[in-house]
């Protein structure tokens, strides 16, 4: 008889007896592989759809069905936290009542359960309603503390469609939590492992390998290590399995011998899977390569888990063999097709602003820098392109033209005269252009340059500036001799 026991976290599966211990029939091999291909069926369905959904969600604007990015510390940090949270729960079954602590749990994941079995079914029901269906919208919000310092606790949007999607699921909550039936364990089983694979986002690649990588060694850790997660996965009552009855065929849906599967084996390979989906559409070639790859090498992964579950009848951590399957197949693809830098570089928190331009190679520079100073000056030199004008408006521009004003270097400079070309004229030359062009405290760098501007665009005027200068030092020369003898 074998069965795939599940903890709170993660999974595993195991071959075993039934959890009280007793003696049962053998299980028909019919009835086995229709378990075996159950679980399978079932475990592929939120993952595939969860994908599809976690695209939408990413690029959604809702405030309620924004996604939780999981980052590289929080990847590193979670097989620690699980183990914790795992050791905890071992403690607690060994010291106090299992009914007590199954009721308190039973509880709260009544709760949960009827909010993400509402929020999975509310996409498809709402093809049913009609269309002058009153639908009013609704929000809840809990906010701590006041004024500036005011936080969002709770901020959840719904309408009145939801509403009556929340009534059916509770039909649903009501009995599994008097029955603890199957199909109704099965219904909040698949609608977390949806919701997990939707709203869990992996910021990237490079996280995803550090979680799986994580809980490769947690999953090895506790069920080859202890008997910690077996112990916990037989005495949690809670929908965190899917369960399927391998004497279905025999007993019918009153059936009590079930194969199981941990819902953290569907949830944890398929965050990963569903962020190679949103990487193959960032690359818009209209394929999904990544994504087929990874969700084959699911199937390969689960395949050889139940297969060598059957053959050793031996509790088997489902993640050591989904992880090098899910890890390794994209990456031999990434590096048969030469994108293994862009896989790496992929980042899936630029998804949920689809529109924000994002740098997706830097530019090579080369060359020294003041072969690139050189460069620039040369390009900001460069001759600029000028916008047509009408041609009444050039008319008007040729009418409203202005020389520029010459400098009126005899008021400004009060130096002798002195030979024209000698060094001592041209240090004056440009201290006299400076003060008439850039002011008593510009620098010589402006003087020149405005000095060979101003000559290129009036070259008469040059000379003219020249003889200016001369005439007014002379003439500012002998007004001074003439106070001197006065």
């Amino acid at each position: 008889m074998d069965s795939a026991l599940s903890d709170p976290h993660n999974g595993s599966a195991e071959a075993g007896g039934a959890a009280n211990g007793t003696t049962r029939p053998p299980s028909t091999p019919e009835g086995i592989a229709l378990a075996y291909g159950s679980l399978l069926l079932m475990a592929l369905l939120p993952i595939f759809f969860g994908a599809l959904r976690s695209v939408r969600c990413a690029r959604g604007k809702n405030a309620s069905d924004m996604p939780e990015t999981i980052t590289s510390r929080d990847a590193a940090r979670f097989p620690i936290i699980a183990s914790c949270t795992l050791l905890g729960l071992y403690l607690f079954f060994k010291i106090f009542s299992q009914e007590y602590i199954n009721l308190l749990l039973s509880m709260y994941f009544f709760v949960l359960g009827i909010l993400a079995l509402s929020h999975t079914i509310s996409p498809f029901m709402n093809k049913f309603f009609p269309a002058n269906f009153p639908n009013r919208q609704y929000q809840l919000l809990f906010t701590q503390g006041s004024g500036e310092n005011k936080e969002e606790i709770i901020n959840y949007e719904f309408d009145a469609k939801d509403l009556v999607c929340l009534g059916l699921s509770s039909i649903v909550g009501v009995w599994y939590l008097l029955r603890k039936h199957w199909i109704a364990n099965n219904l909040f089983g698949l609608a977390f492992s949806l919701n997990g694979v939707e709203l869990l986002h992996l910021n990237n690649v490079s996280t995803g390998c550090i979680l799986l990588g994580g809980l490769f060694i947690y999953d090895v850790f506790w069920v080859f290590g202890t008997n910690v997660m077996v112990t916990v996965a037989k005495s949690f009552e809670a929908p965190i399995k899917l369960v399927f009855p391998q004497d279905l065929l025999e007993k019918g849906l009153e059936a009590d011998n079930f194969a199981m599967l941990g819902l953290g084996d569907i949830v944890i390979p398929g965050i990963f899977i569903a962020l190679l989906l949103r990487f193959d559409i960032s690359l818009k070639k209209n394929t999904h390569t990544y994504f087929y790859t990874s969700f084959a090498a699911y199937i390969f992964g689960l395949g050889l888990t139940i297969f060598i579950m059957h053959i050793f009848k031996h509790a088997q951590p489902a993640l050591l063999y989904l992880v090098p399957a899910c890890i390794g197949f994209p990456v031999l693809v990434a590096l048969a097709k030469g994108e293994v830098t862009e896989m790496f570089s992929y980042e899936s928190s630029a998804e949920i602003l689809p529109h924000t331009p994002r740098l997706t190679h830097f530019p090579t520079v080369s060359g020294s820098p003041a072969s690139l100073a050189d460069s620039m000056q040369q390009k900001l030199a460069g001759p600029r392109r000028r916008r047509p004008q009408n041609p009444s408006a050039i008319g008007r521009s040729k009418k409203l033209k202005v020389n520029p004003p010459k400098p009126n270097l005899s008021s400004i400079c009060r130096c002798p005269p002195l030979p024209l070309g000698t060094t001592g004229h041209r240090k004056r030359r440009a201290t006299c252009l400076r003060r008439a062009y850039g002011g008593a405290g510009a620098k010589p760098g402006r003087c020149w340059a405005v000095n060979a501007s101003y000559e290129e665009s009036n070259p008469k005027d040059a000379t003219a500036v020249t003889e200016g200068s001369k005439e007014g030092t002379e003439a500012s020369a002998s007004k001074g001799l003439e106070k001197k003898e006065k």
